[in-house]
């Protein structure tokens, strides 16, 4: 089993329950970890028999770009759109981290992860 994590993916998006979080926006990060058999890419060195990591970037880039209010339907549009654009994707992880989210308080980022 071939493990492929993208890690400290950075976007500036709009993603929140507060009207100014869909105006202003903020910081978040995102992590991704896909599961494949990667024995054919290991053999052949070709691309086209790999899970395309460049190509599942901009998958996610494109689904950080729609605006919503929860962290929880971020996560599942990810993974939903991983799994469909994916076949050979046998597990996912995906985590959503806000950064400094308005609380009214010092805290650093707020999680959310989903794994299918």
């Amino acid at each position: 089993m071939g493990i492929i994590e993208l890690e400290g993916m950075e976007f500036y998006a709009y993603h929140g329950c507060f009207k100014e979080e869909q105006i202003v926006g903020n910081k978040f990060t995102v992590y991704v970890r896909m599961e494949y058999d990667e024995t054919k890419a290991a053999q052949s060195d070709y691309i086209g028999d790999a899970l395309n990591y460049q190509r599942a970037y901009e998958k996610i880039k494109e689904q950080l770009q729609i605006k919503s209010h929860l962290l929880e339907h971020v996560c599942q549009r990810i993974l939903d759109m991983l799994y469909e654009n994916f076949p050979e994707l046998q597990h996912a992880t995906v985590k959503v981290s806000k950064m400094n989210p308005p609380m009214g308080g010092q805290i650093e980022k707020v999680s959310l992860t989903l794994s299918r």
